[in-house]
């Protein structure tokens, strides 16, 4: 075997090791400390500080045992590792539907993110998460291949009560399934008779549907038939950042809706 796979391999065998490297890394501790911290015994503490000792991970200046260097990168780099795999194992639930293709942040972003699936007694779970956020927000930016009738709904009144202000990017398909329905349709008249709120119709694919409330962004994924699969949601200020400057891509070339053009 490698020697570098060798030593991942002795510090992932271990979660008393990897749990001293990480404490002495933040700061320095007496063996009495350690102990209290890790809650590790005594002779498993011994045999670990042995250990790392001897690959010059740690040092012990006769009060304290700290990190060295080399300690603190390899202290550094596990962390990174493992955080990475819990990200993955999160994300696995959802990775067949997350639209990674346009996603140009680093998906260990969402490591905190909130996954809402599908359930037997909430199959709107993820619709119904979307939602919260849209009456919670005071500004909404949305671009999407489709115009979900409740969020319609909420941000009509939302906006005819002054309660915020929405700017939505839809693709010509989105807007005409609303127009198709009577009552749909005198809603998306009056929200855009309304000053705080505009839409544009981008005239391509948007493969994704993001909606952006305050500093959340959302994301409903789909698989290939449409079935609804889950939502995912973060206030990560790379994935806000990479939501805003997406969005204004997509304004940017889109033209206003006609109000007339509804009739």
């Amino acid at each position: 075997m490698d020697r570098a796979l060798e030593e991942i391999e002795f510090l992932a065998l271990s979660a008393n090791r990897v749990a001293v490297l990480e404490t002495l890394r933040e700061h320095a501790c007496t063996r009495r400390e350690l102990a209290e911290r890790t809650d590790a015994s005594q002779p498993t503490l011994g045999r670990v500080l042995r250990d790392l000792t001897e690959r010059h991970w740690v040092t012990h200046d006769g009060e304290r045992y700290t990190t060295t260097a080399t300690g603190e990168m390899v202290a550094a780099e596990f962390t990174d590792l493992r955080e990475t795999l819990e990200t993955e194992l999160r994300l696995r639930e959802v990775m067949a539907w997350l639209p990674t293709d346009t996603m140009t942040f680093d998906l260990r972003r969402l490591r905190d993110a909130t996954i809402t699936r599908p359930s037997q007694t909430r199959p709107d779970a993820p619709v119904q998460r979307a939602l919260e956020l849209l009456w919670d927000a005071s500004e909404v930016k949305i671009f999407s291949h489709a115009f979900n009738g409740r969020s319609l709904d909420v941000l009509q009144r939302r906006i005819a009560d002054h309660e915020g202000r929405f700017e939505g990017v839809f693709s010509p398909a989105a807007v005409e399934a609303l127009a198709d329905d009577a009552p749909l349709r005198r809603q998306l008249q009056d929200l855009l008779a309304a000053d705080d709120a505009e839409v544009r119709l981008y005239d391509g694919s948007i493969p994704v549907a993001v909606t952006l409330a305050d500093d959340v962004v959302h994301l409903l994924l789909r698989d290939e038939g449409g079935l609804l699969r889950a939502g995912i949601d973060t206030d990560d200020e790379e994935a806000v950042a990479w939501a805003r400057e997406t969005h204004e891509a997509y304004w940017e070339h889109a033209t206003p809706l006609d109000l007339d053009a509804l009739d």
